[in-house]
């Protein structure tokens, strides 16, 4: 595998985990059809969650990402300012999103860019309690690791900012710099479960003076733990029910368990779409789910633009 076909592999694998998953979000697993109908298209006595948007369609988890691809090759580094000023061209025009249609916000993100409209300084838009701990910005922080060509110390800090803008809290912060280096560990040629112990490792090292940031680590993350793994929304759940599809042997089964597990399915088949498109290629994935996927155009440019900079 060359590095190209891993990061295309990551980006599509993230896209087609969203669009996959799409049409069968908010179920139980019990309201889902039997694993081995899990598909881009749905079985037809399968009522689809958005009943007007076509199968193929990545939602706002893709959009998000390509947002941020999108600001990183431009800017060169991570703006905060540029990536939230796309994030609110996506959710007023529909950039990034296929035919320019918003169809899925969450309440988080939504909220921050309002606050954002309305004139609200930036590093302030975003809610920091607790209970605003969603996964809205782990689901498109994919494309900051694999861009990323600094330290792990400032790959740790840009995956913080990155989350500030509309998920303040330092459980969702710590859970963007957790994946990153996990991403990270894979692209350098780990395999899943290593590389996700090389991540902790190095937080934990990070985190020595950081008491706050390592409790967050330790006893709410508690990434030694595979945990229960509902597929929901929220950002420790979404990640280690990410961690518990990748456990599966090919691309294809990732994306089925992620969502089999029923709730979140897209944001879940998105996060483990993107590192298991990274590890196993672009040629792992299914060539009938690529060529399901819509809008691939705004994919091809983005990638040309993302593969002009790495040579």
């Amino acid at each position: 595998m060359t590095k190209q076909d891993q990061l295309k592999g990551a980006i599509y694998g993230l896209l087609i985990g969203d669009a996959v998953g799409v049409p069968y979000e908010f179920n139980l697993p019990e309201q889902l059809p039997p694993y081995d109908q899990i598909d881009m298209i749905t079985p037809k006595n399968f009522q689809k969650t958005y009943p007007k948007i076509p199968f193929g369609t990545w939602s706002d988890d893709g959009a998000q990402a390509l947002c941020l691809l999108d600001s990183l090759l431009y800017r060169n580094q991570l703006n905060p300012e540029d990536f939230m000023n796309r994030l609110c061209n996506w959710y007023q025009h529909g950039y990034m999103a296929v035919d320019f249609e918003v169809f899925d916000v969450g309440v988080q993100t939504a909220d921050a860019i309002r606050q954002y409209l309305t004139g609200v300084p930036l590093n302030k838009v975003a809610k920091n309690d607790e209970l605003a701990n969603g996964n809205g910005s782990l689901m498109r922080v994919l494309p900051l690791a694999i861009w990323h060509q600094g330290s792990d110390e400032q790959l740790i800090q840009d995956a913080y900012a990155q989350s500030h803008i509309t998920h303040a809290h330092l459980r969702s912060k710590v859970c963007c710099a957790l994946y990153c280096l996990w991403t990270r560990a894979i692209l350098k040629g780990s395999n899943i479960n290593d590389g996700w112990e090389q991540a902790v490792l190095t937080l934990r090292e990070y985190y020595q003076n950081q008491p706050q940031d390592l409790e967050q680590l330790e006893f709410y993350i508690r990434p030694d733990e595979m945990g229960t793994n509902t597929g929901s929304g929220y950002v420790v759940d979404c990640l280690k029910s990410a961690r518990f599809a990748l456990q599966q042997p090919t691309y294809q089964e990732v994306i089925k368990t992620a969502i089999a597990l029923g709730r979140d399915t897209d944001t879940t088949a998105c996060v483990a779409g993107g590192i298991a498109g990274l590890y196993f290629g672009f040629d792992a994935i299914p060539t009938v789910w690529i060529e399901q996927l819509r809008g691939k155009e705004m994919v091809e440019s983005l990638l040309e633009n993302y593969f002009s900079s790495l040579s």
